[in-house]
C-alpha cells in the first residue's frame, strides 16, 4: 500500500493531480478445502472494485472539484490486472480516460482487446520474472486491436519497484510518466 499507492498518490497531490487509493479486494486461497482458482477468477472482485471506484469519482467529481472527464486509473502488479480490467470495459463510457499499468496487467487469459482505448502507459523491467511475460503479451494484444501504448521497458529493477529509489533502471519510471502524462490530451499535468 505505501510503495504502490500511498507515496505515488502522495506524489500526485504534489504536482497537483487529484489521487485516490483504492483498497481492492482480493481472493486468497488460505488452507485446504478451497478449490485452486486461476487468476481470471482470483481478479474478478477487485476489477471489480476498479471499475466502481471509476463511477464513484466521476460521480462525485463537481463535489470534489475535480473533472470527470480526467479521470485515469495507475495499478502495479495486481493492481495493474484491476487497471486493465476496467480499461478493457466494453463500454467506452465506462473506461477511465487514461491507464496506466506497472509490472503487471491482465495475468491470466489475455482478454479481447478492443480497438480506440484511450491513452495507456506500461512499464516494466527486463527482469521481472513475474510480469516481463504478461507485459509483453499485453502490449502486443494491445498494437495487434490497434492501440499504441506508450511503452517503458527498464533494464534492471525486477518486480516490486513501486516508487522509491533502489539504485536500478526503473528508478525513473515516474519521471517517464509524469512526461508521459503532461503529453496525455485531457490529463491534469503533474
Amino acid at each position: 500500500m505505501d510503495i504502490e499507492a500511498r507515496e505515488l498518490a502522495t506524489w500526485l497531490q504534489q504536482h497537483g493531480v487529484a489521487a485516490f487509493v483504492l483498497k481492492y479486494r482480493t481472493v486468497e486461497k488460505r488452507g485446504s478445502g478451497i478449490p485452486e482458482m486461476d487468476m481470471d477468477t482470483a481478479g474478478r472482485y477487485g476489477i471489480a472494485d476498479g471499475i466502481q471506484a471509476l463511477k464513484v469519482v466521476r460521480r462525485r467529481a463537481g463535489e470534489w472539484g475535480i473533472s470527470a472527464e480526467k479521470v485515469g486509473i495507475i495499478g502495479f502488479s495486481a493492481g495493474a490486472m484491476v487497471a486493465s480490467g476496467a480499461l478493457l470495459q466494453p463500454s467506452a463510457a465506462e473506461r477511465p480516460d487514461f491507464a496506466a499499468m506497472i509490472y503487471g496487467g491482465p495475468f491470466g487469459v489475455t482478454p479481447k482487446i478492443p480497438a480506440g482505448l484511450p491513452p495507456i502507459f506500461l512499464a516494466w523491467a527486463k527482469d521481472d520474472p513475474i510480469a516481463m511475460g504478461t507485459e509483453t503479451r499485453f502490449r502486443d494484444a494491445l498494437v495487434a486491436a490497434g492501440n499504441r501504448p506508450a511503452v517503458q521497458i527498464y533494464s534492471s529493477g525486477g518486480h516490486g519497484f513501486g516508487t522509491r529509489k533502489h539504485g536500478t533502471a526503473s528508478d525513473k519510471w515516474m519521471d517517464d510518466f509524469a512526461r508521459w502524462l503532461r503529453g496525455v490530451d485531457g490529463a491534469p499535468p503533474p
